[in-house]
């Protein structure tokens, strides 16, 4: 097994490695971004909110959610409200902060200025159906990730569906993007009509909307070009495991990669979770390394997500450690 030759250290920013709901403790911590306020956001799957980390004062916050599993609060504060395992959370342009809440299989906003909650789509029980009518009508089944396409339409990992959902925020209507709910292979360079994709688990966009996807069942990761509407094999070979660093990514093993992230140095990151690493694809070369982790449990436990900021640093939800990571 080819490994890194040097995996910079990364330090705790929040967490103290103990499950918990606290000053100190967080609890399985999946997706995270910067928010408008540079804060950073995460979603806590085990307290069943979203709190907000002070950057400068390392502060926690909650932002959604009063640590009780539930489903209410709409139309009121989001601190009031119940959620049930949010596992990853996005802004819009207008500073609006959205969620998905897999067993909930709904998606919720968080108004920017008021702070009031809402339901953007779903309609709470498990399923599929309502494309080309209302999101608030339409089921999911297990969302997971969420993007803004650069028409700001929001896109939506609907795992248990797999499919790609798309949903316009000024007109409310869903249909969907990829997907045709097949567990098939995705066949390379596949026009997206038609095509199966298994388990779309993650998503991320550059800045001229090429989508990066993650199937987790499908131990692989996809280019969605937006302007010829094709799908493109990344890295995975599709089976499971942890081999092919230094190599094409093509050719290497996943386990299991449960979150994505666009960088601009070049690179597409992912929380390869089942190998406990954070592995890089390099768009120009193709190949692939781990940058944190060494494909055991450890110095990683089963992270779920990550993300990249303008300045190139790494952020880590270190899921099973409880811990949100920094790697600069």
């Amino acid at each position: 097994m080819a490994l890194s030759a040097a995996p910079k250290p990364a330090v705790t920013i929040a967490g103290n490695g103990v499950a918990g709901f606290s000053d100190q403790q967080i609890n399985n911590p999946y997706g995270l971004v910067i928010g408008p306020d540079g804060a950073l956001y995460f979603c806590e799957i085990g307290n069943h909110v979203i709190r907000r980390l002070d950057l400068k004062t390392r502060r926690l916050s909650v932002a959604a959610g009063t640590g009780t599993k539930g489903y209410s609060g709409d139309g009121g504060p989001a601190t009031s409200a119940l959620l049930n395992e949010p596992y990853e959370v996005r802004f819009d342009k207008a500073g609006n902060m959205f969620f998905v809440e897999m067993q909930n299989h709904i998606v919720r906003r968080v108004d920017g200025k008021t702070k009031i909650i809402s339901t953007v789509a779903g309609t709470g029980s498990a399923g599929f159906s309502g494309d080309s009518g209302p999101a608030l009508k339409a089921q999911l089944r297990q969302p997971h990730s969420i993007a803004f396409g650069p028409d700001g339409r929001m896109l939506v990992c609907d795992i248990g569906n797999r499919r790609i959902r798309r949903i316009d925020l000024k007109t409310g209507i869903i249909d969907t993007y990829a997907g045709n709910g097949e567990r098939g292979a995705t066949p390379d360079g596949a026009p997206l009509a038609g095509t199966p994709i298994n388990e779309p688990r993650a998503l991320d966009l550059d800045p001229k909307g090429n989508l990066y996807l993650a199937l987790r069942a499908g131990n692989a990761v996809y280019r969605i070009d937006p302007k010829t509407e094709r799908i493109y094999h990344m890295a995975g070979t599709g089976q499971q495991g942890y081999t092919g660093d230094g190599g094409p990514a093509k050719l290497a093993k996943l386990a299991g990669p449960k979150g994505i992230a666009y960088s601009r140095d070049g690179g597409i990151y992912i929380a390869d979770t089942e190998s406990h690493t954070i592995r890089r694809i390099d768009l120009k070369s193709g190949t692939i390394a781990t940058v944190l982790g060494n494909g055991q449990r450890g110095e990683l436990a089963r992270p779920h997500g990550v993300f990249v900021d303008k300045k190139g640093a790494i952020y880590v939800g270190d899921s099973e450690s409880h811990r949100i990571l920094l790697l600069k």
